[in-house]
């Protein structure tokens, strides 16, 4: 298994950025940055009209890679431990629990805390401590991570 580099300063940097992403999404539009509710809308029967700024924000974030490759010639090294299967799988049990947890860690981790919720805590405990116990139980016990 690959070591994760440590980049303290690049972190800082990208979390400063969507900090500020979402703050200013709530000053300008009034709304929470979360992604799976603003890509959710672009999909039958999305009910929003801003169908033009929801669509920007997820090209945004397909592009990101690419503008990453373009402006320091290397793309970012990413490491994927499991088959096209289970990427499926753990797809879809994502998108279910943001469905289920009526959001993402987007909008729940990042602009749900900053707004101290109550609802948006118990979903980040919840989707963290699931994820601990996966991760212990894929790594630990099957073997498979």
């Amino acid at each position: 298994m690959p070591a994760t580099e440590f980049t303290p300063l690049v972190s800082l940097a990208g979390g400063a950025m969507i900090g500020l992403s979402a703050v200013l999404m709530m000053l300008l539009n009034g709304r929470i940055a979360g992604i799976s509710g603003i890509a959710s809308q672009l999909l039958p029967p999305g009910r929003s009209g801003d169908t033009l700024g929801r669509a920007a924000f997820v090209l945004g974030l397909v592009l990101a890679p690419f503008l990453v490759l373009w402006t320091t010639g290397h793309g970012p090294d990413i490491t994927v431990t499991t088959g096209t299967t289970g990427l499926v799988i753990s797809g879809l049990l994502v998108g279910l629990g943001t469905v289920v947890g009526n959001g993402c860690t987007s909008g729940h981790g990042v602009c749900g805390l900053a707004r101290l919720s109550r609802r948006s805590m118990v979903a980040v405990v919840t989707f963290m401590a699931t994820a601990m116990i996966t991760a212990f139980i894929l790594r630990h016990i099957v073997g498979v991570v």
